[in-house]
């Protein structure tokens, strides 16, 4: 069934319904979203330098996961070698997230690792990912937008060097920064002049915080220091009710992954759904959405991010929030986002008629 098919007119079931509705995605990382065959035919080309059993255990979601960092590094490393393997992963994803409802989508792509490890200059790379995003758009329908994001596992000074690489070669879909990879000994405080050059220069921000347990003073640094206009992640918010209810009084938008892997680690299974922080922030009444990440290694797609929603605590009327909710954090042009506010709505309510009970 098309998403977008206004003939459609027969009983959905839940999973149907859910993937039925028009999202948009703000929260998903280019190289967590390789498919496991592409995967596999870039490893065969460089001689088979991840092991067949390696890839396996990439692709298998266990109780407690591992190995995504590894699987983006090996990517850098041994794997992305011309632009054309950019272009080629970027349109797959888009493809696979249209299936899922997803009319627009801002994802991440970390150009250090792309220029200093993979050894393709800046401007190709981003070329290449670009001209993925025109051809899907044309092709499809779906929207695509390009967030660069910042290597906090590399210096400051490298995270200055790539804002200065988007300002060198500006693209009208490539519209802020972000900043992702382990957080635990890299504070956001380290990337305070990289964040300041790009909102100088008119560039969206958000940066990933509270992600693996780490304190609530990353959510309020980036918040506070960094600016940003959304946060990733951000689960340690609940830590501190003062600073979770200014930004519920601010309507700041957190993009969530129900599938994260620190907590699927260190929650016990039959507690993991009642535990989680994302159902405390969605009782305290936070401005949330929901994300995939990684969605091939995290074996999750957009329906399946948003179904895990409602065993978080969010029920139907919350998904037609979380709709708006990634509309007002997405960063598209205010005309299209206004025809969305006023379209998405009336589609929500057209398909829920429709879902089985």
């Amino acid at each position: 069934m098309s998403f977008n098919d206004p003939t459609d007119t027969g009983p959905l079931t839940l999973e149907q319904f859910v993937r039925a509705l028009p999202k948009v995605e703000l929260h998903c990382h280019l190289f967590g979203a390789v498919r496991r065959q592409t995967f596999s035919e870039l490893s065969a080309r460089a001689g088979h330098p991840v092991s067949a059993e390696e890839i396996e255990a990439f692709y298998t979601r266990g109780e407690k996961p591992v190995g995504v960092l590894r699987v983006l590094r090996a990517l850098d490393a041994v794997l992305i070698r011309q632009p054309d393997d950019l272009y080629r992963i970027t349109y797959e994803y888009l493809q696979d997230a249209w299936q899922h409802g997803v009319a627009y989508s801002e994802f991440f792509w970390n150009p250090t690792g792309t220029v200093r490890v993979s050894g393709i200059a800046y401007d190709a790379a981003q070329d290449a990912i670009v001209r993925a995003i025109v051809d899907a758009e044309r092709d499809i329908g779906i929207i695509g937008r390009l967030i660069p994001s910042i290597d906090r596992e590399a210096s400051p000074d490298e995270a200055l060097t790539m804002v200065q690489w988007m300002l060198q070669h500006p693209a009208p879909q490539v519209v802020g920064i972000g900043m992702d990879y382990r957080e635990n000994d890299r504070p956001p405080e380290l990337f305070k002049a990289a964040y300041r050059l790009a909102r100088e220069a008119g560039l969206k921000t958000t940066a990933h915080a509270g992600e693996f347990g780490m304190p609530w003073n990353n959510v309020a640094t980036a918040i506070d220091l960094l600016q940003v206009d959304r946060v990733d992640h951000g689960y340690t918010i609940v830590d501190n009710p003062a600073l979770l209810q200014r930004c519920i009084e601010r309507g700041l938008i957190f993009t969530v992954v129900p599938t994260n892997s620190y907590y699927l680690r260190t929650l016990p299974p039959q507690r993991w759904a009642q535990d989680h922080p994302i159902r405390q922030m969605l009782a305290a009444g936070l401005r949330l959405h929901p994300n995939t990440d990684d969605p091939t290694l995290h074996l999750v797609t957009p329906t399946g991010a948003w179904l895990m929603m409602l065993q978080l605590g969010a029920d139907i009327d919350a998904l037609r929030g979380f709709m708006l909710n990634g509309l007002d954090a997405a960063w598209m042009a205010p005309a299209l986002r206004e025809r969305w506010r006023l379209e998405w709505p009336v589609r929500f309510d057209a398909l829920r008629a429709r879902l089985v009970s």
